[in-house]
């Protein structure tokens, strides 16, 4: 009888370290980069030549259009004098190829949202009259997409105070320039890029006193003054993104679209710096299961450079506290070991 009561923790204690043994195995053989990792890493080049660019499906048909609107001046025929006439491209109209050939929307072509009556020139005046494609009018519905929810994003921002004070006039092309605009949330390995980038988005308004008085007369608003309760303000500048204090979190959408009034926006430090924080709903939510897919278990959750809040940001401390629970692992193996010999 007491033979098995002192042979019964040893072997559970064997048991408990085969499995972490196993488990940390598992976990370097999953450090290499999945196939759709790979995709992910991918870097498109910034800057692509005329024969880089032919290669896109579309492309040669596209630049009926960028040969003026991919460049600062236009030329054309005046039918009366017979000669050729330079005109300067309005600077709203121009679009960069170099920014067009990596942005999401690459392998389209131009009249797949604007009107096939451009193929003709001068462009009739009417056509500026034409009503813009949203996000929805392509992606609502589509099977394809249904994982990124835009019918949500679709709901969340007609909620949000954009939309609510300046109804049809603010659209998606406000913010997203369907032109430019591309992800690279959830899978550059430099949050800070992404965090900058997606910034950007909303300084482009905010930060610019041209757009922001398209939509509205007031004086451009100071962001250093109205924001100054906020401690280490360029350290939040540079760390956190806009939404996540001016927008409210939804767990099934990738990003916030529903932006609420300033009166709502979050205020307490401890909504971001705890262990509930709001960021792990979302700047963070899907980083730590891309670290795992990468690097496999262990080195995902410790070893990468996976931004966390509150004191646990520190990878020094992370590697201190494996190292006295590896210590302490031992010392149980060791303690197993002899209980189990003095047993016999």
């Amino acid at each position: 009888m007491n033979y098995k009561t002192n042979i019964r923790p040893a072997w559970v204690v064997l048991l408990m370290l085969l499995g972490f043994a196993i488990i940390f195995i598992l976990a370097k053989r999953n450090d290499t980069v999945s196939p759709v990792s790979q995709k992910t890493q991918q870097v498109e080049p910034e800057s692509k030549t005329i024969f880089d660019i032919l290669s896109f499906k579309n492309a040669p048909e596209n630049e009926n259009c960028l040969k003026c609107h991919g460049q600062s001046k236009y030329t054309f025929e005046n039918n009366e004098s017979g000669k050729m006439v330079n005109k300067r491209m309005y600077s709203e109209l121009i679009v960069s190829r170099n920014d067009f050939y990596v942005s999401n929307h690459r392998q389209f072509k131009c009249t797949d949202c604007h009107s096939e009556d451009y193929g003709t020139f001068p462009h009739s005046g009417n056509l500026r009259m034409e009503a813009k494609a949203t996000c929805i009018d392509c992606h609502g519905g589509d099977e394809k997409y249904a994982k990124f929810e835009f019918e949500k994003i679709d709901t969340a921002f007609m909620a949000s105070v954009h939309s609510q004070k300046h109804s049809e006039d603010f659209t998606c092309w406000m913010c997203h320039n369907p032109h430019t605009y591309k992800i690279n949330a959830r899978s550059n390995e430099n949050l800070k890029e992404t965090i900058a980038y997606d910034n950007l988005i909303c300084l482009n308004c905010h930060g610019d006193i041209k757009n922001y008085q398209l939509l509205t007369d007031k004086k451009k608003p100071n962001l250093i003054d109205k924001h100054d309760w906020l401690p280490n303000q360029a350290s939040h500048f540079t760390s956190v993104r806009c939404i996540e204090c001016h927008a409210r979190n939804e767990d099934t959408l990738i990003v916030a679209h529903h932006v609420v009034p300033k009166a709502m926006a979050v205020r307490k430090c401890e909504s971001c710096h705890a262990k509930n924080s709001i960021l792990y709903a979302s700047l963070y939510k899907y980083q730590v299961e891309e670290n795992i897919q990468k690097s496999g278990l262990i080195k995902g959750l410790f070893f990468r450079e996976t931004s966390t809040i509150g004191p646990d940001q520190n990878q020094t401390l992370n590697i201190i506290s494996l190292c006295i629970f590896g210590l302490t692992l031992g010392i149980i193996f060791l303690h197993a070991i002899f209980r189990y010999k003095n047993s016999k």
